[in-house]
C-alpha cells in the first residue's frame, strides 16, 4: 500500500492511504463539498526496504467555497 501526502488546502499535511499510485488526481469529500488534489511528482520510497511508497499531491480547488465557520461562531 502507498500513501498520499497532501499539500495545501484544508487537508494540508495529511497522509491518506492510496490504492492507485498511478492516479493523477484525488477528489475527496470535505464537509458538504469536494476538494481536488493533483499529483505533484513521481512516487518516492519505491524500494523494498525504504518504507511505504509516498506520492505528493498539491491542492487544486474545491467544488464550493470552503467556510471553516459556516455558523459565524468564530468572530
Amino acid at each position: 500500500m502507498a500513501i498520499a501526502r497532501l499539500n495545501g488546502g484544508p487537508l494540508d499535511g495529511q497522509l491518506i492511504p492510496l490504492d492507485d499510485t498511478a492516479s493523477d488526481r484525488l477528489i475527496l469529500p470535505y464537509s458538504e463539498t469536494q476538494i481536488v488534489y493533483a499529483r505533484a511528482g513521481a512516487p518516492e520510497n519505491t524500494g523494498e526496504g525504504d518504507g511505504p511508497t509516498e506520492v505528493v499531491f498539491d491542492f487544486v480547488e474545491s467544488e464550493d467555497d470552503i467556510d471553516p465557520d459556516p455558523d459565524g461562531r468564530d468572530a
